[in-house]
C-alpha cells in the first residue's frame, strides 16, 4: 500500500432497518437504505445483525453443562448452560477469575465469553454466537451490497471488544471484504527520514470505530458508511480481518 496524503474521512448511519431475522437479505436490506454508495465507501455492519441474518441464535436451555462447565459456572458465578456454550464456541481458555471469563474462540479470537452476548436479542432465554466465519460474512455482505451497482467498497463486520490495558470497549473488525486491514509501515521512512521497524496501522479497526461514533447500542442502526478509504479498498476480498490476529507464537501475555 502506498503511502498517500492526508484524507477526509466521513462516517454516516445507514438508518431505517427493520428488525433482523434468520435467512433476511441483510446485504439486499442495507444497499436499499445505505444512499449512494461511491467507489472507496466500507460499509462497516454490526455482527449482531449478521449473526441474527445467520441464525446464530441460541437458547439458553439448549445447552447441556458439562462437568467443566458447571465448576467453572460456580467459581466464575455465570450460569452453567452460558459457560457451556462459551466451550462450545472455545479453542482454549486464556483466563477465568474475577468473575471474567477470557478464551480464544474456533475463529482465533481473544475475547470474553467468546463473544456471545445477550443485549439486544429480544428473548431474554436466548443469545447470540458470532457468525461462523466473519470473513466469509464480509465476502458475502460485499458482494451482495456492492455487487448489484458494480461499486467498489470494503465491508467490515465490526464488534465491541473490552482491551487488556484499557477501560471501556471499543468496535474492532472480526471480518472484512476488499479492504486492506493492515497497512504495514515497515521499512518506510517517518518524516524525518527514520526508517520505520514496527509500524502497522489497522485500517479494518479504525474503520470498526469510526463507524461506531455514528450509533450507539439504544439506537438501532446497525451499519454505518465510512467514506475516504478508498486508498484501501481493493479490487479483491484480500486476506480478511484473519490478518489481524496475533500468532499465538508472537503473544506475549498468554
Amino acid at each position: 500500500m502506498s503511502a498517500g496524503g492526508p484524507a477526509e474521512v466521513r462516517v454516516r448511519p445507514v438508518p431505517g432497518l427493520p428488525e433482523i431475522a434468520a435467512g433476511d437479505p441483510l446485504g439486499e436490506l442495507i444497499a436499499a437504505r445505505a444512499g449512494d454508495l461511491a467507489d472507496g465507501d466500507v460499509v462497516v455492519v454490526s455482527q449482531k445483525v449478521v449473526s441474527k441474518a445467520e441464525g446464530r441464535t441460541r437458547r439458553l436451555s439448549s445447552a447441556i453443562p458439562s462437568a467443566e462447565a458447571s465448576k467453572l459456572a460456580r467459581i466464575l458465578g455465570k450460569e452453567p448452560n452460558l459457560v457451556q456454550l462459551i466451550l462450545e464456541e472455545s479453542a482454549a481458555i486464556v483466563r477465568a477469575e474475577r468473575g471474567v471469563l477470557i478464551v480464544e474462540t474456533r475463529h482465533g479470537l481473544v475475547c470474553a465469553n467468546a463473544g456471545i452476548d445477550s443485549s439486544n436479542v429480544g428473548d431474554p432465554g436466548s443469545v447470540l454466537l458470532l457468525p461462523e466465519d466473519p470473513d466469509a460474512s464480509a465476502r458475502r455482505l460485499r458482494a451482495e451490497i456492492g455487487g448489484a451497482g458494480g461499486t467498489r467498497i470494503g465491508v467490515v463486520v465490526a464488534d465491541s471488544f473490552g482491551r487488556p490495558w484499557r477501560i471501556g470497549q471499543a468496535e474492532v473488525a472480526i471480518g472484512c471484504a476488499g479492504l486492506v486491514p493492515i497497512d504495514d509501515w515497515r521499512g518506510r521512512e517517518d518524516a524525518s527520514g527514520r526508517e520505520l521497524a514496527a509500524t502497522q496501522i489497522a485500517i479494518a479497526d479504525e474503520a470498526a470505530a469510526a463507524a461506531d461514533l455514528v450509533r450507539d447500542k439504544a439506537s438501532a442502526v446497525p451499519a454505518a458508511v465510512v467514506g475516504g478509504l478508498g486508498r484501501w479498498v481493493t479490487e479483491e476480498d484480500g486476506p480478511g480481518a484473519a490478518a489481524i490476529r496475533r500468532p499465538r507464537e508472537n503473544d506475549l501475555f498468554r
